[in-house]
């Protein structure tokens, strides 16, 4: 919620949840649902399962667009489990209908000083290895 309390008041964001304009679910109340007429945002979605991000993407109804949103650089999940974001950019690519957008250090809106800070993680450290680099394990 804290990028949409950056663009609409408080208020009004109370006032569309109450009239269900705006709904907040966590990943795991989405199943069984169907959205229709909605804009969906999954935020964070690179540490979501290959089974998360297929139940989550099949969730769209009539009308609906979706967007999901993730780092790559970001993943947390155990070394043994592929990311659902990354296999989805992979597996979905070639679909007609779906776009796919990588944004990169440039686009770093937050404080001027997250670009350096993001630069320093990747550069490699004494050990040799980037501190910052990808775990791409959707691969």
């Amino acid at each position: 919620l804290d990028a949409l309390h950056d663009m609409i008041d408080y208020e009004q964001i109370k006032r569309m949840m109450e009239q269900d304009i705006i709904e907040v679910i966590p990943l795991a109340y989405m199943r069984g649902r169907t959205l229709n007429d909605a804009f969906i945002i999954l935020d964070e979605a690179q540490n979501t399962t290959i089974a998360q991000m297929k139940m989550f993407l099949t969730r769209m109804g009539e009308n609906s667009k979706v967007v999901v949103s993730g780092d790559a650089t970001q993943i947390d999940l155990p070394h043994q489990q592929k990311s659902g974001l990354l296999d989805a950019l992979k597996r979905l690519k070639p679909i007609r209908g779906i776009g796919q957008v990588e944004l990169t250090k440039g686009d770093i809106v937050r404080h001027s000083l997250v670009q350096e800070i993001v630069r320093a993680y990747e550069a490699p450290s004494r050990s040799g290895k980037a501190e910052g680099a990808s775990k791409a394990r959707g691969s």
